[in-house]
């Protein structure tokens, strides 16, 4: 299998975002160095500084919450194409708040978040891109803070299903249950239900 161009991928991706002038591409894209993890492998810790921002090129992320008695809660799952980070902890210079794991063996684009925010600062081109990726993240929370108050756990259940059709066959159930808000168990019995007989 031929592995994937990430650097093309970033570039594609951006420009479906906001025209990005070559030279500004290029910057950019000298910038960020590639890297690997297999899964289950962790890319930034709960209560650590971060200070690097990220593309994904393959594989799976999830984020996720760990309370003080242990329970993990799902925030949200990474898929490529994604931009990676703990935003509010690179925005506030705080620790973050989550964890952020692969789930499959991922390859992802890497640079530090002064270096890219130096960049951003030369052209109004990235005030653009960050404005849609800003308004796409504000969408997709709005989105998922709704459907938990608003929605049963069924309807949820569908709506990820629909959501995360290419990779919902290999994440595992009880990371799913918790995306959900929902306990392993009940998820069982929402998936029998739906289940054709």
């Amino acid at each position: 299998m031929m592995p994937i161009d990430g650097y093309g991928l970033m570039a594609r991706t951006f420009q479906q975002l906001a025209p990005i002038p070559p030279e500004q591409m290029q910057a950019c894209l000298r910038l960020f160095k590639p890297r690997f993890l297999d899964a289950e492998q962790v890319w930034l810790h709960a209560g650590e500084a971060t200070d690097q921002v990220g593309f994904l090129v393959d594989g799976l992320l999830r984020f996720y919450y760990l309370t003080a008695d242990g329970l993990e809660w799902t925030k949200s799952f990474c898929m490529p194409g994604d931009l990676i980070g703990g935003y509010r902890a690179l925005l506030l210079n705080e620790p973050c708040q989550f964890t952020i794991e692969t789930l499959l063996p991922s390859h992802y684009l890497v640079a530090k978040y002064a270096d890219f925010a130096g960049l951003i600062n030369q052209h109004p081109c990235w005030d653009r891109l960050l404005r849609r990726v800003a308004e796409a993240l504000f969408i997709k929370k709005e989105q998922r803070e709704s459907s938990l108050l608003l929605d049963d756990a069924t309807t949820r259940y569908q709506r990820f299903l629909v959501d995360f059709s290419a990779v919902a066959g290999v994440i595992k159930q009880y990371h799913i249950a918790s995306y959900l808000g929902i306990t392993p168990v009940s998820l069982s019995r929402i998936r029998r239900q739906l289940r054709p007989d």
